[in-house]
């Protein structure tokens, strides 16, 4: 019984999904350019194809160096699907299986696919003038590859007449984005990235922020050209959020997880962000439903964040209270703190 309720949960929310936390799509394929499609050529795009993956999941550009990884790197096919050309890209397909076991083999700390879905507010300043990025632009296909190949859920703004005000140094960069995160509201983002990108002599700068929630994390860049510039944010980007999301290998524990205000349109969101933790649904009592997952409480906040929940306090329950000296003048029941247990609601 309990089996069919859940699936008539999900088959009913995907109807309204929030759209918040966004799940990478093709998390686990890479793409990197060749010179031709000779075999050493094909080599060494495996061997950065590996680098990039490993980056990606873990936040770590050091990653795929450890010692633990030395026999996938002189063989990385042997956690590859497929791979093929398209021109002159060699487009690599992972298994996600055996990829993650042997990545947490090594000791690595691994990202899940659902992550934090990034509003980029990209002021391009050139001699030709000044431009933030719309979605609908030809510029914007450079910054979306840039977030795909660094493994990051990114939108982009309209960019309309009235957004293209908000396009100044001073706006974007500001101490406090108060301008931008009234803008940013229809569009339902985790997190938001403000870029200022310049051109100077032959080279291109970025000087950027990015906010999660009231924390802040910023950086500078600079590149050659316009695409790899957009790598370098991305790369940098990805480096800065991971670590609040990172799945450390024998940091997880067994945790009740109690979740309360639980609705149909937010049931599918919720098994998405679970997903990294092993949830498994114990009980399901009008709009709470408990959970046994596999983590570590501070990955489950940081998890539960993207999905806007709040850590609430336990209730009282006589059942846990301490015992009481004497029934004349006993103190009020106090709740034993209980470790193993989360409550969350929205």
């Amino acid at each position: 019984m309990r089996l069919c309720v859940r699936l008539m949960f999900f088959c009913l929310s995907l109807l309204s999904l929030p759209a918040l936390a966004a799940p990478v799509a093709g998390l686990y394929q890479v793409r990197e350019a060749v010179a031709d499609q000779q075999p050493e050529s094909r080599d060494a795009a495996m061997q950065k194809a590996l680098q990039t993956l490993v980056q990606r999941l873990t936040g770590d550009a050091k990653a795929a160096q450890s010692s633990a990884l030395e026999s996938l790197r002189k063989d990385p096919q042997q956690i590859v699907s497929q791979y093929g050309y398209e021109d002159d890209v060699l487009v690599v397909e992972f298994d996600p299986a055996s990829t993650d076991r042997q990545l947490r083999q090594a000791g690595l700390a691994l990202w899940g696919a659902n992550r934090p879905a990034i509003l980029a507010w990209w002021l391009t300043e050139s001699p030709e003038g000044a431009q933030l990025v719309g979605e609908s632009q030809s510029a914007a296909a450079v910054l979306r590859s840039a977030a795909q190949h660094r493994g990051l859920p990114l939108r982009l703004p309209l960019a309309d007449l009235s957004e293209q005000l908000l396009g100044t140094a001073d706006v974007l960069l500001a101490n406090d984005p108060q301008a931008l995160r009234e803008a940013s509201e229809r569009y339902a983002a985790d997190a938001l990235l403000a870029v200022q990108a310049s051109e100077s002599g032959g080279n291109w700068q970025a000087t950027w922020r990015l906010w999660l929630g009231e924390e802040r994390e910023q950086g500078k860049a600079e590149a050659a050209d316009q695409a790899a510039l957009a790598d370098a944010v991305m790369l940098a980007v990805n480096e800065r959020l991971a670590p609040r999301f990172l799945v450390k290998p024998g940091a997880a524990q067994s945790l009740t997880l109690v979740i309360e205000g639980a609705d149909l349109s937010r049931f599918a969101a919720l098994e998405r962000l679970l997903e990294p933790f092993a949830a498994r649904l114990q009980e399901i009592d009008g709009q709470r439903l408990t959970y046994q997952v596999n983590a570590s409480p501070e990955q489950l906040r940081a998890q539960l964040a993207l999905g806007q929940l709040q850590e609430v306090d336990e209730p009282l329950d006589a059942g846990e209270s301490l015992e009481n000296a004497d029934e004349a003048g006993a103190p009020a029941p106090q709740v034993k703190p209980r470790t193993n247990q989360l409550r969350f609601r929205w």
